[in-house]
């Protein structure tokens, strides 16, 4: 049927002869049959051309015999009427599907019946015998406008329920999202709604079938390009509300595995609107998908390191070792994870550098993740300075202790301060306490205020903290040798220094002798 349609479009009679059944009354006149048929099926054939079955066997759950087959229908005034399809053996092709002499004898009859399209009724007759493309320029003004109207109306619409939306909503974190949600679907919608009514008014425009039929998969390729744009800003939408979601329950690990989720499920959907797209322009996806199965093997085969970093990222985040914005260490790097991809993990080091790391290798590296810790341990050696009475020593470590059991921020139960050494420099006291925060820049803080604290403490005991002083201890032969060098440097310098008096003294006489 396509290919009868195309040939009787382009004017090949002769190629559009070779798909009906003629009988040798019908021969004669075998332009006018197609040309009259073409007609027919311009104007009354409404139904998707994919809706005639491309089986070589036909439709066999359709009530007619197996050699037979209908199509249409083909709505005439208050009737339908089908085309008959008949299937016959060829000397040179086998068997193959023609267009019956029956349907032919029907199609003078059918094609005395035909009326004026609505666009014919009311379009101006300028309109109708002018003509672009072939086709009278009053059907590309309703085709124009079956697209235009409907677009101006959709977005008027849009327009008055998103300012309604934003009026009666309150101001509540589901109620902006669903106006964030609807402002964003807003115009993939209004083309969904465009094309939509533009598919569902082509057939009454009076367009050929063989333009409607471009027109059909042309406005399928779109709409299935449109549906896959408003399912990503949807999903985009939908997959950070929920990772917001997971940020106030500080669920960090959650987070990350729906980016990751989030990322696979739009590569997911572009895949399905590349093979529809594919089914639609009529290539056979099985044999694409085939292709793509085999292609797929070998692939994977040369990329074995891709797929193990993709299941290495996939694992690492199911197991919640790491999420985005953790703090850790990675085989001996330092830095927080800025971002976890379906390749590798970045990780911005202390140097604000950004290190990749595969995630297959992670599955061997030694993981050290900081943002798990619900505490942070302050330990310390604290040295004081000989001289530091034993009194003084005891009222150092009881304000000390009692500092660390006051304070809401110090673990109470494992903190300790405790004299471990006399050291060769100093008294050694060693400081030991988890300090309650996960936030490393408020250990700091609160590390700064302890450490302030505790000098206070040594200081109103009339201590002080030990001086970094080195000492070096000379025998009596060392001290008597230095003694005895420093007095010969002190002679050698005397004896310099009365000669050069001498000398000045002479040079005086000598002038005034002169």
């Amino acid at each position: 049927m396509t290919a009868f349609i195309r040939a009787a479009h382009r004017g090949d009679f002769v190629s559009s002869a070779r798909y009906m059944q003629l009988s040798p009354k019908h021969r004669p006149h075998v332009e006018v049959l197609a040309q009259d048929l073409k007609e027919l099926l311009d104007r009354y054939f409404s139904e998707p051309i994919t809706t005639i079955s491309d089986s070589p066997s036909g439709n066999l759950d359709d009530g007619l015999p197996l050699d037979q087959e209908h199509v249409g229908p083909l709505t005439m005034g208050d009737g339908n009427v089908y085309i008959l399809l008949v299937r016959v053996t060829d000397p040179d092709n086998g068997q193959i599907w023609l267009i019956s002499s029956e349907t032919l004898d029907q199609v003078p009859i059918w094609y005395s019946a035909i009326e004026k399209t609505w666009v014919e009724r009311i379009m101006p007759a300028p309109l109708l015998n002018s003509k672009f493309l072939g086709i009278p320029v009053a059907k590309w003004v309703a085709w124009i406008g079956s697209i235009g109207f409907p677009l101006l109306f959709f977005w008027l619409l849009t327009t008055a329920t998103l300012s309604l939306l934003q009026r009666l909503i309150r101001s509540s974190s589901k109620a902006l999202f669903i106006v964030a949600l609807f402002s964003g679907v807003r115009w993939p919608l209004i083309l969904l709604l465009t094309l939509a009514t533009h598919f569902a008014s082509l057939p009454y425009l009076g367009f050929s079938l063989a333009f409607r039929i471009f027109d059909s998969r042309t406005s399928l390729v779109i709409f299935v390009i449109v549906l896959t744009w408003l399912i990503q800003r949807t999903s985009t939408l939908a997959f950070a509300r929920a990772r917001m979601m997971m940020e106030r329950r500080r669920s960090s690990s959650t987070e990350s595995l729906i980016l990751l989720g989030e990322r696979v499920f739009k590569v997911l959907i572009v895949l399905i609107a590349v093979l529809i797209i594919l089914k639609i322009i009529g290539v056979d996806t099985k044999t694409a998908l085939a292709g793509v199965g085999i292609g797929g093997v070998a692939v994977a085969l040369g990329a074995q390191k891709s797929v193990e970093n993709l299941l290495g990222g996939i694992f690492l985040l199911s197991d919640k070792t790491l999420a985005v914005g953790d703090m850790c260490r990675i085989s001996e790097r330092s830095g927080w994870i800025e971002d976890i991809t379906l390749r590798s993990i970045r990780l911005r080091t202390l140097e604000q550098t950004l290190l990749s790391i595969p995630a297959g290798i992670l599955s061997q590296a030694n993981i050290e993740n900081f943002a798990s810790r619900r505490k942070i341990l302050a330990q310390t050696n604290l040295l004081l300075r000989y001289g530091t009475t034993v009194e003084q020593l005891r009222l150092v470590l009881e304000n000390i202790r009692k500092l660390l059991d006051s304070s809401a921020k110090i673990e109470s139960a494992t903190a300790r301060i405790r004299l471990v050494n006399f050291g060769i420099r100093a008294i050694e006291l060693e400081l030991y306490a988890y300090i309650l925060t996960a936030d490393y820049m408020e250990f700091l803080a609160l590390r700064e205020s302890l450490l302030l604290q505790i000098a206070g403490v040594v200081e109103a005991a009339g201590s002080a903290f030990a001086q970094p002083t080195e000492f070096v201890y000379l025998s009596s032969q060392q001290i008597e040798a230095s003694g005895f060098q420093y007095g010969a440097q002190q002679d050698e310098s005397q004896t310099r220094q009365k000669e050069r008096e001498l000398n000045t003294g002479f040079s005086a006489l000598k002038e005034r002798a002169s």
